[in-house]
């Protein structure tokens, strides 16, 4: 076995690939071969480090040493410099791991801060494609602690409602509850859904996941079959996620020719397949039950509920449906135990979340954090505060589903309860900063617009009212709102949610409501300025 003194890190994402990063890597160890280092010093593909938008990323270990928009030209002069004389290359963008900045008091800020991992503990520090690494770093052992400690399936979901997880998709439904009702509901045959259908708006923490840490979803997924008595289970991936569903695919390819997966698992007698299934686009494919129609071959328009997947999922078959982030929970529960998930986070929402920080703050990207977490330090510390020195003016958390808030609500802690409490949704997870000179109206009107395009016309509520709450803002953003307008916006919204069929037209009320209530005077001068 090689001794490397110098391990380097390439961050492989859809956005590193589009920014040339396998061009880097080839002119990287064509190079190091060129001076005969590769014996010395190896290069690694990785999953995300969570910073986007800074092209390709290479990692300098043990430096611990960041190098931004690295390109072709740039490895000579990287080589020649860091990793002969030892010294940081003068005029390539660079910080060290953990340290991106400090604001004014000296703390440490931005994404690349030393953050407590549990979803992506090896998403950033093994090649996702090499399973012998993931072994290394510790994959598969909590399937494998179930099977040595000759755990039941009734155990095994008691450990996972002890540690009071719950769903990251944006419901919060305790994840534990959901595999009971699964379990005991009848019939031999049983299915587990993984809803990786990502289509909300400044939401990628999930593809994220799917790109750096395949196997430990594989794994989830198992012992969730494992748990609820399912022999088969779909991965249903957003079509646009090219790179998550070849990364998923080779880890299922990998997990099975390792007896990881597939018939009679580690030789226990237990068999699970697992496939994935590509979604065509539809945003209100993310809601379960449409999700489920789409799977089948139809279209996928939401069912009417109760009942309800757990007793009358996938083919009217027993299903459980969970969400990529609250699967990738659940190795870390079985192997450490309920006990240690539940001191992370806040008494009622236990273990971290996955966030995505985007819209005007110095360092978009992906972070995970204890639940809890304050929406100032989410955005101040982690983002690094308000881009080129303007001043904070609201956030929508969540995603197009989501809530306005500004800033007297900026200390409110991310979590479903806390959240909740201030008639705001933890969502998504995805967190769109705007600064001082955004436009509220403006920003309305593209919810409404995305809404109105994205509606699947099932249910008139929805079909019509998105149309006519898009058509009254649109009025308003051209100088032609009229008095009554806010109020009419309100009823539909609110008409909306009491009678659409599904979460699509019920969620519409949230950032209609919250605008109107944050920003009301943004609105009203609207209205003034037109009657002018």
């Amino acid at each position: 076995m090689s001794i490397y003194r110098t391990h380097i890190l390439l961050p492989v994402d859809e956005g590193t690939v589009q920014a040339g990063v396998f061009e880097v890597k080839r002119r990287l160890e064509s190079e190091l071969q060129a001076r005969k280092l590769q014996k010395e010093i190896k290069v690694l593909e990785s999953g995300s480090v969570g910073l986007v938008g800074k092209g390709v990323i290479l990692a300098v270990y043990p430096d611990r040493m960041y190098y931004f928009g690295v390109k072709e030209n740039d490895i000579p002069r990287i080589i020649e410099e860091h990793l002969l004389k030892g010294r940081i290359v003068a005029g390539l963008a660079h910080a060290p791991v953990a340290a991106m900045a400090a604001d004014q008091t000296g703390a440490r800020v931005g994404l690349t801060r030393e953050q407590r991992r549990v979803v992506l503990d090896k998403a950033w520090t093994v090649d996702p494609k090499n399973i012998h690494e993931v072994l290394a770093a510790g994959g598969y052992r909590a399937l494998e602690k179930i099977f040595s400690d000759k755990l039941s399936p009734e155990q095994v979901i008691e450990e996972v409602k002890r540690s009071g997880l719950r769903g990251r998709g944006g419901a919060g439904f305790p994840t534990g509850m959901k595999w009971e009702f699964t379990r005991k509901a009848g019939g031999p045959e049983k299915y587990v859904i993984c809803n990786a259908d990502e289509g909300e708006p400044g939401t990628f923490k999930d593809r994220l996941i799917l790109e750096g840490d395949p196997h430990k979803l594989i794994e989830a997924m198992t012992i969730a079959a494992y748990a609820i008595g399912a022999g088969r289970g779909f991965i249903y991936i957003r079509g646009e996620y090219g790179l998550s569903i070849e990364r998923v695919q080779k880890a299922i390819d990998q997990a099975r020719e390792f007896s990881l997966l597939g018939k009679n698992i580690l030789e226990t007698g237990f068999s699970f397949e697992l496939e994935i299934k590509k979604g065509a686009g539809a945003y209100v494919c993310g809601e379960e039950t449409a999700l489920i129609e789409s799977l089948e071959g139809k279209r996928g328009n939401p069912r009417v509920k109760p009942p309800y997947p757990v007793t009358h999922g996938l083919w009217q078959k027993p299903t459980a449906v969970n969400n990529v982030e609250t699967l990738a929970n659940i190795p870390a529960i079985i192997n450490n135990g309920a006990g240690w998930f539940r001191k992370i986070g806040t008494d009622k929402c236990p273990g971290t979340k996955v966030f995505t920080i985007l819209g005007h703050v110095e360092y978009p990207g992906l972070i995970e954090t204890d639940m809890g977490t304050p929406l100032r330090e989410i955005i101040f510390s982690f983002g690094g505060g308000i881009k080129g020195g303007k001043k904070f003016k609201a956030a929508l958390l969540g995603g197009a589903a989501g809530v306005f808030l500004s800033e007297p609500l900026l200390d409110v802690k991310m979590d479903f309860e806390n959240l909740k409490e201030n008639k705001a949704v933890l969502g998504s997870g995805a967190v769109l900063v705007m600064n001082e000179d955004t436009s509220i109206v403006d920003m309305l009107f593209s919810i409404a617009k995305f809404f109105a395009h994205e509606s699947c016309g099932q249910c008139s509520p929805c079909r019509i009212g998105t149309q006519q709450i898009l058509q009254i803002i649109y009025r308003l953003r051209q100088g032609g709102g009229k008095a009554g307008d806010l109020e009419t916006l309100l009823q539909l919204a609110e008409t909306m949610f009491r009678s659409s069929l599904c979460p699509l037209g019920q969620s519409l009320v949230m950032p209609v409501k919250s605008a109107l209530e944050n920003f009301k005077d943004e609105f009203a001068l609207a209205i003034s300025q037109a009657e002018k």
